[in-house]
């Protein structure tokens, strides 16, 4: 079994990098083996270029690397902030480089691309950690789970992932070290569930 982590944090003390920590963990004495990577450290580049925008285009040998662990990934695991109400730019520059066309999805012949795509990713779960710090009635109350529909709607089941999982930690500027690890102790169990 093979199980993709991507983190997707500026600070690499950050709580995302944390839960990935224990999410790794957890997944390796399961007997998953890891590709971990780190979006910031990596400086990934999450500028789309027009050559990229169809299926045939170039794609430089990091972006292809990310696309062959991507369709190999039986769990798909993400992990940052929730910044206005969605990821970091650098990761939804990472959705839309690597969850491409003939990747994560296509349409079959026939089909225009207003139609239904079909997923062609085989990972059996997605699982998605957020930090925010907003108070979840409050983010739940005036903002509905934007992160849900993103990754949920948008992302996993339209790519054949159905099996999905989206959770959102907070406010952390307030968090006590113990609240953090009880977070952390839900984030093991999460993922034990889907591994």
């Amino acid at each position: 079994m093979k199980a993709l982590i991507v983190i997707a944090h500026p600070n690499d003390a950050s709580f995302s990098h944390a839960m990935a920590q224990a999410a790794a963990q957890t997944l390796y004495e399961r007997g998953y083996s890891i590709v971990i990577h780190d979006l910031y450290v990596e400086q990934f580049d999450p500028v789309l270029t027009t050559s990229e925008e169809t299926t045939d285009g170039p794609h430089d040998d990091l972006i292809e690397q990310h696309c062959s662990e991507l369709q190999a990934s039986d769990l798909i695991a993400v992990f940052h902030p929730n910044w206005w109400g969605q990821p970091p730019a650098i990761l939804k520059g990472w959705i839309d480089r690597v969850f491409r066309p003939g990747v994560a999805y296509e349409y079959a012949a026939g089909v225009e691309a207003d139609g239904h795509p079909q997923g062609l990713l085989h990972a059996h779960s997605g699982l998605v950690f957020a930090t925010s710090n907003t108070a979840s009635e409050r983010e739940q109350a005036v903002f509905g789970n934007s992160l849900q529909i993103l990754w949920r709607n948008c992302v996993f089941d339209l790519c054949g992932v159905a099996r999905s999982e989206q959770r959102t930690f907070g406010p952390m500027s307030t968090s006590s070290a113990g609240t953090r690890l009880q977070w952390l102790e839900e984030v093991t169990n999460v993922v034990a569930n889907h591994a």
